[in-house]
């Protein structure tokens, strides 16, 4: 019998999808785990797998064609099918209808095999960024036994680039949930389940959210204990201190009160910077406790002896690394210990180029920085050294006609770079503008998936710290990344004279398998005369 398959929803925010690439065609035979098609969301393009076998019948939306989400994708079934009731928009009968036959297929099987109650939904953990392999809950915003809607958000959940809301796309009420706060899980494990109140899901659940697997007493014996942990755990997380030394409410996340009392805090110690004062799950993870002092000589009256000797605290804690620190650390790791890269480094007089901010930061509405007259200057250097603007491959050196530049951002769990999408088309004002939007949405922890890939080449800034030089590692697939140093006054030499000048260090760091040491040094020329002569970028 034909299945159905609709264009799903892959992000948490996604209405529609484009179908950027199918890679069966009709009357292709599916294997279960058979990628049909690569389909672009709001956040990225995104492999689509089959959860079902037989050929491919009909393609409902076309590559390049624009769909809501929930709308006739494409048609499996037996080869040869008439699926013309489907085509035709008379799908109800047939989706009766496979609904019995994979009653009838489980029952035959066995015939203890679970079956999913009528209304209950089985979510589990959603990937809700390319990359995401697992995911970490930060806050429950919704607790076994309340009536949920479609649209309201269940919870917030790290992935390994960003904090996001996960939405709930059904309604009823929340049977159970399988990830504590704080616990992580892989995608596609057990999350939740959502049905009518009352719902007897142990089933379920001591099959990990899997519908045709037999269950026997034993596992539901395990699964009661473990439930029942689960409980003891919530019950004495909320159980920590909820008052001050005053007598008065403490407000914490139950997030940051779980994490308080597994290290055994106390919440009236710590200072909260949520919203009226409500502590949250960094605070208690950068609560340091106040080191105590034990005179050496307690309860005497002599003098101190000269060999006095300190009596503090020793202690050491380990910190859960966030989902974003980890896919810095793999990203990093990797780029560092694959590509053979070499440095450059170049002094660029900065003297003109403060002269012309300040003048074109006098028109109203209008801010220019330093680092948005660098990432100009290094598209326009990129248009003249194209070989810096490249992806290395095993088989191949990919040559990049569009330039997109990444300015690296500093957050409080690591770094994010933002892109900024067709450097080289856009002018000072605007590429100031962009940084500012992304850079802001980074820090808020707001920026899309989609805002984040793409570079051809990055630019990271450590000037406003104070650094004057320093060497950044490749964000790969990139060749290259230019590191920006403070602006110095100092003595410089001009016109066989010494003066006050004001000068910048730039280093550029490149892949050695693409960029030779003659190509990165005339980019920097290149990039040097631009900066040096902002008049020239404004062509």
């Amino acid at each position: 019998m034909a299945t159905i398959i609709n264009m799903p929803r892959l992000s948490d925010t996604m209405e529609e999808g484009v179908v950027a690439k199918w890679l069966k065609n009709v009357g292709d035979k599916i294997e279960e785990g058979d990628i049909l098609a690569e389909i672009e969301t709001d956040k990225a393009t995104m492999e689509f797998e089959s959860f079902h076998e037989g050929t491919l019948l009909h393609i409902g939306i076309q590559e390049g064609e624009t769909s809501p989400v929930d709308v006739l994708l494409a048609v499996i079934g037996e080869e040869g099918e008439d699926i013309s009731d489907i085509l035709s928009g008379n799908t109800q009968a047939t989706t009766t209808e496979v609904k019995e036959e994979v009653i009838e297929e489980k029952t035959t099987d066995s015939a203890a095999a679970v079956e999913i109650p009528a209304g209950v939904q089985v979510i589990t953990m959603p990937r809700l960024s390319d990359t995401m392999t697992d995911g970490t809950i930060a806050t429950w915003l919704k607790n076994v036994g309340d009536v949920v809607e479609e649209g309201d958000m269940l919870a917030e959940i790290e992935t390994d680039k960003a904090t996001m809301e996960f939405e709930c796309f059904y309604e009823g009420t929340i049977l159970y949930i399988g990830v504590q706060e704080g616990e992580t899980a892989p995608v596609d494990s057990l999350l939740t389940i959502i049905g009518p109140a009352g719902t007897d899901v142990s089933a379920i659940v001591a099959n990990g959210g899997a519908a045709t697997a037999t269950v026997d007493s034993s596992s539901e014996k395990k699964e009661t204990k473990k439930e029942e942990k689960i409980v003891e755990e919530i019950k004495t997380s909320t159980a920590n201190t909820t008052t001050n030394n005053s007598g008065g409410r403490i407000f914490a996340s139950p997030l940051a009160k779980k994490i308080a009392s597994d290290k055994g805090i106390n919440l009236a110690d710590i200072t909260g910077s949520g919203e009226n004062g409500r502590i949250i799950k960094k605070d208690v993870e950068n609560y340091t406790p106040s080191t105590k002092t034990v005179e050496a000589s307690q309860g005497s009256t002599s003098t101190p002896s000269a060999n006095f000797v300190a009596v503090g605290e020793e202690k050491s804690e380990e910190v859960k690394n966030s989902q974003m620190r980890k896919a810095i650390a793999k990203s990093l790791g990797n780029s560092k210990f694959s590509a053979p890269d070499f440095s450059l480094n170049i002094e660029v007089d900065m003297d003109n180029a403060m002269a012309s901010r300040k003048t074109i930061n006098a028109i109203p509405d209008v801010k220019v920085s330093f680092n948005d007259m660098v990432v100009k200057a290094c598209a326009m250097a990129l248009q003249k050294h194209p070989q810096v603007n490249t992806s290395w491959t095993d088989a191949n050196t990919v040559y990049h006609s569009h330039i997109h530049v990444g300015v690296a951002v500093a957050v409080d769990d690591g770094l994010l770079v933002p892109v900024i999408k067709h450097t080289n088309t856009l002018s000072l004002t605007q590429i100031g503008a962009g940084v500012r939007d992304l850079a802001g949405k980074a820090r808020n922890k707001k920026i899309s998936p989609a805002e984040m890939q793409g570079s051809t080449f990055t630019v990271s800034n450590l000037g406003m710290f104070g650094i004057d030089n320093f060497t950044s590692i490749i964000n790969q697939p990139n060749s290259a990344i230019l590191s920006v140093g403070a602006i110095v006054e100092k003595p410089v030499v001009k016109n066989g004279q010494i003066v006050v000048g004001n000068t910048m260090n730039l280093t550029l760091t490149c892949d050695h398998r693409t960029v030779d040491g003659a190509v990165g040094a005339q980019f920097l020329q290149t990039l040097k005369t631009f900066i040096e002569n902002p008049v020239t970028m404004l062509a």
